[in-house]
């Protein structure tokens, strides 16, 4: 069964779900853009047997406050994720990333390390490696933001590219509900929400900014690693995948049939895959 609580963090109303025995090993579930911990219910679904599987909405996002006064970088809405665990009492888990949840869970590893036990890794990058193609607007972005807002919001928020986020370059399109997408273009069109995001996509250069401090991270403290990667991502690259394998050499990896949001299309494969790998440990 999985519960829906809020909490507040300093002020701010921190949506989150919760599933599983309250004693059993803590999956801290970051999502990516522009989802919500929505995203992690097919997860939550299947290992709540085994798993306290907590997923949080960021500010911003979901059912969270969206304050008009927040800061929207990445720094701040890793230091509210780690404040929201410092308040719900986790003192360790494995961290479970995708796509934002990467360099959200990278903030909370390198600051507080004693408290990951494990990482797993469904398409989110933490090297230049994985950047494709489809990033040369956004660096464009980055370097001028005036004179290429226009082309992000194109790229970021047009029912073509929200739709191609998730089905990429799947042989398997007709297995995607299209309530996937449709969802996403409802929370993006809300009043504020296009604002919020480009100003949070605009400090997404800090993380690239970041990639090397991650990298010796994991390589000083090779965490264990799973990395699920859905071979069919427009944007980021399965170039990725080796990339971590070098910082972590033991880490376990494998690249299935689906696009940038896994659990999408692998639902069963993902959860074999992330309770096998944490039952191990």
């Amino acid at each position: 069964m999985t519960t829906y609580r809020t909490v507040d963090v300093d002020g701010i109303d921190v949506f989150y779900r919760e599933a599983g025995p309250a004693d059993a090993p803590v999956l801290l579930l970051l999502h990516g853009f522009p989802l919500s911990s929505r995203m992690w219910q097919p997860l939550m679904d299947r290992l709540a047997d085994r798993f306290r599987l907590i997923a949080p909405d960021y500010p911003g996002f979901g059912h969270s406050s969206w304050p008009t006064d927040f800061e929207y970088t990445f720094d701040h809405v890793a230091g509210v994720v780690e404040r929201f665990t410092e308040v719900i009492g986790l003192e360790r888990y494995a961290l479970v990333v995708q796509d934002y949840g990467g360099p959200v869970g990278m903030r909370l590893a390198v600051r507080r390390p004693e408290r990951v036990r494990a990482l797993v890794v469904q398409n989110a990058v933490s090297h230049e490696d994985g950047l494709g193609p489809l990033w040369e607007t956004r660096r464009a972005f980055w370097a001028d933001r005036a004179a290429h807002e226009d082309a992000l919001r194109a790229n970021f928020f047009s029912p073509a590219a929200t739709r191609q986020r998730h089905v990429g370059n799947s042989p398997r399109q007709q297995g995607y509900d299209p309530d996937l997408w449709t969802d996403e273009l409802a929370f993006l069109n809300q009043p504020g929400q296009q604002d919020i995001q480009t100003d949070l996509f605009y400090d997404y250069r800090t993380n690239v900014a970041s990639y090397p401090a991650w990298q010796q991270w994991l390589r000083d403290t090779q965490p264990p690693l799973l990395v699920v990667w859905g071979r069919y991502d427009p944007s980021f690259r399965i170039e990725e995948v080796a990339a971590y394998q070098c910082d972590v050499p033991a880490a376990e990896a494998h690249v299935i049939d689906a696009g940038h949001f896994p659990l999408d299309e692998q639902p069963d494969l993902v959860a074999r895959l992330t309770g096998d790998f944490l039952g191990r440990l």
